[in-house]
């Protein structure tokens, strides 16, 4: 586009009006400067847009042509501008949310159902995958906030980002009462690692976070896993857990529910596994939305609660 916006806006306004005079009061502009920009225009496109006379302009064929455009064009500005006083009136926009799959369904998701109901006019994009996903998209700009679990090497990969802590997580081993009966059995070593060791170890897939901190844990302190069986999400897990499969490595607050009934029992350790942090990041360079603003101090009102 050649000309400026503001020329093609006082020709709209002349086109509109029908007279040069009108035009000027309705835009808050002296009578000479609308002259003068139409003037300016018609010098630029080298035609005739309007036909002068003392009642007033008429738009010349070329200026109809012109007007036909620039009308479809103002409209949709003047469009957009409603939509956004209306989204600004009702409390609405738009929140892009990255997290992983589990943090989604057993923590996120209560968040959601008590701020949906305070802003139902806010739409959201919720992106799950794994952590390390979710910080990528967050330092790509993709992202507008991502709830995520304090990774091991968290101070490289926040360093873009500030985090606000909202809780803590703490990783335990799960089975049944008959799987750790007939284990023992089996077993004539009953220390905690020696049934570790034996059991059918149930943990999430290598790229999981999860399974990157169970992994270092191991480490630490020695420990080798025997059979194994690997999966991507936690509520397999769990399920799996629950049939008696083999001994599994949840988060403690996710089968609560299921320890209190003796459903599942949890494993002993001779080393407890160290509890991490939980919470949202945002990007630092980013300027927030007034709905992710909204959601972020939501979320950090409701924390801990």
């Amino acid at each position: 586009m050649e000309n400026n916006l503001s020329l093609y806006r006082i020709f709209y306004a002349a086109a509109i009006c029908g007279n040069i005079s009108n035009a000027a009061k309705s835009l808050y502009i002296s009578q000479p400067a609308v002259s003068k920009a139409i003037s300016k225009l018609e010098q630029s496109l080298n035609v005739i847009l309007f036909i002068r006379s003392p009642k007033g302009v008429q738009l010349t064929y070329e200026g109809e042509l012109l007007f036909e455009k620039i009308k479809i064009a103002f409209e949709s500005i003047e469009l957009g501008e409603e939509q956004i006083r209306r989204t600004t009136e009702l409390g609405g926009g738009h929140i892009k949310v990255g997290v992983s799959t589990t943090l989604c369904k057993y923590v996120l998701l209560p968040y959601l159902q008590e701020f949906i109901q305070e802003n139902p006019h806010v739409k959201f994009t919720i992106n799950c995958q794994s952590t390390y996903q979710t910080l990528q998209l967050l330092e790509e700009g993709k992202m507008d906030i991502g709830f995520i679990g304090i990774p091991k090497d968290a101070k490289e990969h926040l360093k873009n980002l500030n985090f606000v802590k909202t809780g803590e997580i703490e990783d335990i081993f799960v089975t049944t009462k008959s799987y750790m009966e007939n284990l023992k059995i089996r077993v004539a070593d009953h220390s905690h690692s020696s049934i570790l060791q034996n059991a059918t170890l149930m943990l999430l897939d290598k790229p999981n976070m999860t399974r990157q901190y169970i992994d270092a844990y191991f480490a630490e302190h020695h420990f080798e896993p025997g059979q194994l069986i690997e999966v991507t999400t936690m509520d397999l897990l769990i399920d799996f857990a629950k049939i008696g499969l083999g001994v599994a490595c949840v988060i403690e607050d996710f089968v609560k529910k299921e320890l209190e009934s003796k459903e599942l029992i949890q494993v002993p350790l001779k080393f407890s596994i160290p509890k991490r942090s939980i919470g949202f990041a945002v990007p630092k360079a980013n300027i927030s939305s007034n709905a992710t603003e909204r959601f972020a101090d939501f979320i950090t009102k409701h924390s801990f609660a």
